[in-house]
Parts: C-alpha cells; structure tokens; sequence
C-alpha cells in the first residue's frame, strides 16, 4: 500500500471513527434529554401526590370529632327521643287519669253523703263579724292595706284570731291549700257544681274527700296575711258555681 492509499484509508476510517462519534453522542443526548424528561415528570408527580396529601391532612383536621356521628348513634338518639316522647304522653295521661280520678271520688263521696247545692238553697252566716270588703265583680272597690282598687270575688268577713269557723252549708272537702293571699284555704264541693271557699283559717282538722256538715268545724281564724293587715283578723269567703264567683249574699238571708 503506497503512500496515496495509506492516506485515503485513514481519511475513510477517520470519517467513520467521525461518525460512530456523532452518532454515540446523539445517541447520548437522547438518552439525557429522556432521563431528564422522566426525572421531571417523576418529580412532577411526587409535588402533586404530597399536595394531595396535605390537602387530605388539612381536610381531615378540619372536620372535628363532634361533626361526625355513628349510624348508632343516631339510632340511639332517635330511640331516646322516641323514649322522651313516650314517657312525657305516659306522664300526662296518668296525671289526666289522677285528675279524673280525683273528679270522681269527689262526685261519688258527694252522691254518697247526698250533697247539694242550688240558687234556691241557703247559706249559714260563716263568722261573727261585719263585712269589711263586699263581693264586687261589677267595678272595683277599695282595698285598705293594698290601697287600691280591685274586684272582689269574696266578701271579707271580720272575726278574732283563733275563732271557730263552721261550714256555711253542707259539703265534701275538694281542696286544701296555702297561698300567700288567703294563707291557708279550704274548698267545699256543696253539690250541683257549687262551691265555698274558706281562707284565712289555720288548725284545719280535715283532709280531701272528707263531708263536713252545714256548722261543722273547717278551721280557726288565723293572722290575717300582708294584703289584709289593715283589715285585721277576718274570713275570706267565696262562693263559685262551675268556677265563677256568684255574691255569697245571694245565698244568705237578712
């Protein structure tokens, strides 16, 4: 091989050595370009997989614990309420049962002892003294220790403390109460939807559902209460029928 073809062989083999060389370093480029590219998209997705993270976190924190409720329960709690709702119908039929009950003894101890009571029948004097307030449900009168002016539903009948206060008319007792205007006051079931009321009293010897006969013993005269202090010592009388204050006046003769 003469010197002319010795220098054309290199010159050939340097071109390919030139483009193996190009072609690795494509080759090469390509490879980092790819590498580079897939780096990022893994980068790329880690970024977006700890957003989501905490995001999920910060949801999470912000729901409390008193948001969230067991289908139990909720079940126990509609349970409970039914329970509440039962037990509160339970309550009040027994006291409407109590109530009716109470109704009935009354009106069967007054069948039973054979009370009754109309317009035409007559009311006992019940206390020695005068009227010091007269029935008055047409305008007001007026009302000493109070100092001013009131409908009445009762006369106001002056005594002595510790006098004997008798039953104006036969009666069965439907109530004893204390209230702070009439202290200590006794109902009589008189009959026919009539009753009396006795206030002011102390020392009542009788209890619900007992017949006091027309004169019998329902208390003693007792202190009068604050909104009767002018007054002095007295018997609050009142006389209902079906509830509503009729004059006991009415009932009494002279």
């Amino acid at each position: 091989m003469n010197n002319k073809e010795k220098a054309s062989f290199w010159k050939k083999r340097s071109a390919a050595v030139a483009v193996v060389i190009c072609f690795v370093a494509v080759i090469a480029g390509i490879g980092r370009y790819t590498f580079r590219n897939s780096e990022d998209k893994i980068k790329q997705q880690v970024k977006n997989a700890q957003e989501e993270t905490k995001g999920t976190e910060e949801k999470s924190q912000s729901v409390g614990t008193s948001d969230i409720v067991l289908p139990e329960q909720e079940a126990n709690t509609s349970d409970t309420e039914e329970d509440t709702d039962e037990n509160a119908t339970d309550n009040n039929e027994n006291t409407a049962d109590n109530n009716e009950d109470a109704l009935q003894e009354t009106e069967t101890s007054a069948s039973t002892y054979n009370v009754w009571f109309d317009e035409n029948s007559l009311l006992e004097w019940p206390a020695s003294g005068a009227t010091l307030i007269g029935y008055s449900m047409d305008q007001t009168v007026y009302f000493p220790t109070l100092e001013q002016y009131k409908y009445n539903p009762a006369i106001i009948i002056g005594g002595q403390v510790g006098e004997e206060i008798g039953a104006a008319a036969p009666g069965i007792v439907s109530n004893i109460e204390q209230t702070a205007q009439t202290g200590v006051t006794v109902t009589l079931d008189m009959g026919n939807g009539y009753t009396a009321v006795y206030g002011q009293l102390k020392e009542v010897p009788l209890q619900i559902g007992d017949y006091v006969g027309a004169g019998e013993l329902i208390g003693y005269v007792s202190e009068p209460t604050k909104y009767y202090s002018m007054e002095g010592a007295n018997l609050y009388f009142e006389v209902q029928k079906d509830g509503v204050p009729v004059n006991p006046l009415d009932f009494m003769e002279g």
